[in-house]
Parts: C-alpha cells; sequence; structure tokens
C-alpha cells in the first residue's frame, strides 16, 4: 500500500476525491498527513473527520523557520511515496522537489502546455481566458510538479468540448467534474 501525503490550502475536494476511491479499492494507498499553509482550511475538519495527522505549516506559526525544510522533514517521517497537491497556493521549493522527484502531483484545469498554465493561471482565471479566447475545448492535467510551475511532464490529460452556451461557472463546474476522474486515473496508472 502506497502513502500519499497532502498539501493544501482550502477545502481540499482532491483530496476528497481521492479519499472516496480509497475507500471504494479503486487503488491500494492511504493518506497518512495533511498539511496546511492556512489555518482556517476547510481540509483541516476533513483530515478530523477521517482521523488523518493533519498539521498548519505558515509564515505566521513558524516566523524564524525554514518552512520548505520543515514540510519536507514531516512529509519524510510520514514516508510518503506520493505528495498530491490539492489546491496547494504556494511554490513547491527546491528541498522537496529534491526529496520527492516525480513523486509531487498536482492538477491543473487546462490542457497543458499552454498559454493557460504558469504564474497566475488557476482556477477560474483559467476559464475565464479560455471562453475569451474562443477554444473549442479544454480539459484536466495531471502532472508531476518541477522548479517551473505547470511544466512538470504529464500523467494524463483529459478533454472535453465547450457548449455553444458555455459561461465561466458551467465550465468550471464540468472541469471539476473532470477533474475527479482524472484524480482516480492518474493514481490508478501510478499505482498500478
Amino acid at each position: 500500500m502506497k502513502k500519499i501525503g497532502i498539501l493544501a490550502s482550502y477545502n481540499g475536494s482532491g483530496f476528497e476525491t481521492i479519499q472516496k476511491a480509497i475507500q471504494n479499492n479503486e487503488f491500494d494507498a492511504k493518506v497518512v498527513v495533511i498539511i496546511t499553509n492556512n489555518t482556517n482550511a476547510g481540509i483541516l475538519q476533513k483530515a478530523q473527520s477521517y482521523n488523518i495527522p493533519h498539521f498548519i505549516i505558515n509564515d505566521k506559526r513558524y516566523p524564524n523557520e525554514n518552512l520548505d525544510e520543515k514540510i519536507t522533514k514531516l512529509l519524510l517521517e510520514f514516508e510518503c511515496d506520493y505528495i498530491f497537491l490539492s489546491g496547494y497556493m504556494k511554490k513547491i521549493e527546491s528541498r522537496l522537489l529534491s526529496a520527492f522527484p516525480n513523486k509531487i502531483i498536482n492538477t491543473h484545469p487546462a490542457i497543458l502546455p499552454s498559454i493557460y498554465g504558469g504564474v497566475g493561471m488557476y482556477g477560474r482565471f483559467v476559464h475565464e481566458a479560455v471562453i475569451k479566447n474562443g477554444e473549442k475545448k479544454s480539459g484536466v492535467t495531471i502532472h508531476y510538479v518541477n522548479e517551473v510551475y505547470d511544466e512538470g511532464e504529464k500523467i494524463l490529460v483529459k478533454e472535453l468540448e465547450l457548449t455553444l452556451n458555455e459561461t465561466v461557472d458551467s465550465l468550471e463546474t464540468r472541469i471539476k467534474e473532470l477533474e475527479k476522474e482524472a484524480i482516480v486515473e492518474a493514481f490508478k496508472k501510478l499505482l498500478a
């Protein structure tokens, strides 16, 4: 059984998708630790409800410490095989990247590589740009994290066609559903 660590900043919907897939025996893994940088993150309550060890690591709690080092050390202590970024809104630093090469996984709400990746391109910003540019399709990319935002090696890409009356809200809803499928497929592929 593989051990998964989660980094999240908000509600952790990707974590919920993974947890549900594990409970449904879709792949053999266990979420062993959740780390957030946000003291008000909704994922903290979810971690408690599943009895998963969880930690808040941010500048306010540890003002004089190297957070990259602290996070890396914690993930190593929990012997994580993979790290999943569930809406984690901080750049992954070099110590963590070198400790877990090709083991840190992120989702992106567009087909990569494209102009819809990189700094500032996340969530609704991506969907707004896709619609504004008149794209005919969009999708979800599951990829490894490296030093450059959204440029890590792709694990899996799922596409969808935009409808004639597509709005940012409708696209966001459809992409979120597609993302759930993509996360499960990606972990099935990785853990096979």
